[in-house]
C-alpha cells in the first residue's frame, strides 16, 4: 500500500508572503519611475525644451560634476544640520508646552489662547522682521524652521494629552498610580500617537521652511546652490535641488515611520 504525504497548505506561505511585502516596497516607486521614464522621453522626443526642464540624464551629469567638483555632499550635510537643529529646539518647545498645557488647567488657560493667535499667522510672512532682529545670518534660518515645527508638534501634543480616555486615568488611580505612573503608563502612550503625526507634519514643514531660509543669502546649503543656478540661468541645477530637497523630505518621513512602527508597537 502506497502512502501519500501532502505538505501542508502552510508551507507556501511564506513564500507569498515575501512576495507580496517586496512588491508592496516597490509599488511606491512605479509612479516616479513612470515620470522619470516619460519626462525622458518627452524631451528625447522634443517635446520639452531642455532649456525649460532638462532630462534626466542631464540631471544625473550635473550631480555627478557638483559631487566630484563642488561639494555637493557638504552642502547636503549642511542643509541636513539646519533642518535637525530648528526641529530639535522647535520640536522640543512645542512637545513640551504642549504637555503642559494639556496635563495643567492653569497653563491652558494663559498660554493656549495666545499660541493659536500665533499659529494663524503664516510662519513665512514674518521674514522681513526676521531679518530685522537676527539679519541674514544663520540665526534667521534657525528661528523661522524652529518656528515652523514648533506650532505642528505643539498643537498634536497639547491634543493627544486632552484625548486620553478619562475612565483610564480613573481606573490607574484606583490601582494606586502615581501621578507620574499615570503620565508614564497612561496619558503619555496615550498621547504618541497624536505626537508623531505631528512630528510627521512637522517634518514637511521644516523642508518648505528651510527652502526660504537658504534663501537668505547663504554661502552653503541647497540654497545656496539653487539660488546661484537662478542667477546663471542652470535648469539642471535647480531641477537637481528641488530633487534633493524632495528625497530628504521622504527620507526624513520614513524615519518618522519607522520611528513610529517601533515606539507604537504595543496597537
Amino acid at each position: 500500500m502506497a502512502i501519500v504525504i501532502q505538505r501542508p497548505a502552510g508551507r507556501v506561505r511564506p513564500a507569498r508572503e515575501r512576495g507580496s511585502r517586496w512588491s508592496g516596497r516597490l509599488l511606491p516607486w512605479v509612479v516616479p519611475a513612470l515620470t522619470l521614464l516619460a519626462w525622458q522621453l518627452g524631451v528625447s522626443a522634443g517635446l520639452l525644451s531642455t532649456r525649460v526642464l532638462p532630462a534626466p540624464t542631464a540631471v544625473l551629469h550635473t550631480t555627478w560634476r557638483l559631487l566630484t567638483e563642488q561639494g555637493l555632499l557638504g552642502d547636503i550635510a549642511t542643509s541636513a544640520r539646519r533642518a535637525l537643529s530648528g526641529l530639535l529646539i522647535g520640536g522640543s518647545l512645542g512637545f513640551g508646552l504642549g504637555l503642559f498645557n494639556g496635563l495643567v488647567r492653569l497653563g491652558e488657560r494663559l498660554l493656549d489662547s495666545s499660541v493659536q493667535m500665533l499659529r494663524n499667522i503664516p510662519h513665512l510672512a514674518l521674514l522681513p522682521l526676521v531679518i530685522l532682529w537676527f539679519g541674514i545670518g544663520e540665526q534667521a534660518r534657525l528661528f523661522l524652521v524652529s518656528l515652523g515645527v514648533f506650532f505642528p508638534i505643539y498643537l498634536n501634543t497639547y491634543h493627544g494629552v486632552r484625548s486620553v480616555d478619562a475612565g483610564l486615568k480613573e481606573m490607574g488611580a484606583v490601582y494606586g498610580l502615581s501621578r507620574w505612573g499615570q503620565f508614564r503608563h497612561i496619558v503619555f502612550p496615550g498621547a504618541l500617537p497624536s505626537v508623531l503625526l505631528g512630528l510627521r507634519y512637522a517634518l514637511g514643514v521644516m523642508w518648505l521652511t528651510l527652502i526660504v531660509a537658504e534663501s537668505l543669502s547663504s554661502n552653503e546649503g541647497i540654497g545656496h546652490i539653487t539660488m546661484n543656478a537662478r542667477e546663471f540661468m542652470q535648469t539642471d541645477v535647480l531641477v537637481l535641488g528641488i530633487i534633493i530637497y524632495a528625497l530628504l523630505g521622504k527620507l526624513a518621513d520614513s524615519a518618522a515611520r519607522l520611528l513610529e512602527a517601533r515606539l507604537l508597537r504595543w496597537r
